[in-house]
């Protein structure tokens, strides 16, 4: 029995992230016949049985479970050498995947990225926006913004900031409705929100807040709650930080209702151990709060 290679391992470890040879395939960019063999031929290699095939797909065996462990420390040593953590000027290099909320990947981290970059010529920054939980463990990002801590998994969590949420609408269509002079006349308003059960986070049940009042126009988007507030379609209880990317929408009861949230940034356990990874944390936990901040300031 030889050792596995670093090649085998990675196809190994999309299958068992995956969970099919058709998704496997698509990640590794190779056809599932061949994700397939290979699989098969590391088996052999192993003398071990790694997966066994049942109607959700393939499923790790416990020496492929015993594998999938000692495949993801070898992952990790890879990531840190395919990076380089700095260049000869000492900025940092390479190609980093951060996942977050709509919200904040589209109000927030485009100017925090790129400030980060700036000061990186080097850094590639992908930002992938998904109304959803990360799966770090799948490598869908190498880390992500959260609205709330992680309460399973081998993962690390850092805060990074609290922001605040108001009430906002158009002018124009506070002057078409009866006047909102408390809580109470929300309910002869057309009110914006979340898809109840598209929720991923309880964080983001807001309207709770408020009584839970009968959504008009509902959405698992962000971007779209303010564009329809924009429009003029009802009240929204919107992020303070994008209100000034929405010059139509000011703020109504600020007086009686005002949230607050935080933003955490969650990582893989085995990351720590990148540097590239962990000096790109700490340049987010230094200019995301201060961007939140200036943000806040304008509303």
């Amino acid at each position: 029995m030889s050792d596995p290679k670093w090649d085998d391992l990675r196809v190994f470890l999309a299958v068992a992230r995956e969970e099919t040879l058709s998704a496997a395939g698509k990640t590794l960019k190779l056809d599932p016949a061949t994700v397939g063999r290979r699989v098969a031929r590391l088996e052999t290699d192993l003398d071990a049985a790694l997966f066994l095939k049942s109607p959700q797909g393939y499923v790790l065996t416990p020496a492929g479970q015993r594998l999938l462990d000692k495949a993801t420390t070898v992952e990790t040593a890879m990531l840190d050498l395919s990076g380089d953590v700095t260049d000869r000027a000492g900025a940092l290099t390479g190609q980093i995947r951060l996942g977050a909320p709509d919200g904040a990947a589209n109000y927030l981290l485009p100017q925090v990225c790129s400030k980060i970059c700036a000061d990186n010529p080097g850094l590639e920054v992908q930002l992938v926006a998904l109304p959803r939980v990360f799966n770090l463990s799948k490598r869908e990002a190498d880390m992500a913004v959260t609205v709330s801590p992680p309460a399973t998994g081998r993962l690390t969590v850092q805060k990074l900031s609290d922001y605040k949420l108001h009430l906002a609408a158009s002018t124009s269509y506070l002057r078409s409705m009866p006047p909102l002079q408390s809580l109470q006349d929300l309910k002869a308003h057309k009110i914006i929100g979340y898809i109840s059960d598209l929720i991923f986070d309880k964080e983001l049940d807001y309207l709770s807040e408020i009584g839970s009042p009968k959504v008009d126009f509902a959405s698992n988007s962000v971007s779209v709650q303010i564009n329809w507030a924009r429009g003029g379609a009802g009240v929204v209880i919107a992020h303070d930080f994008a209100l000034p990317n929405a010059p139509e929408l000011q703020k109504v009861l600020s007086d009686q209702m005002s949230l607050t949230r935080s933003f955490y940034l969650v990582r893989h356990a085995d990351d720590r151990k990148i540097a590239r990874l962990t000096r790109f944390a700490e340049e987010l936990a230094t200019h995301l709060p201060r961007e939140i901040a200036r943000l806040e300031a304008r509303t």
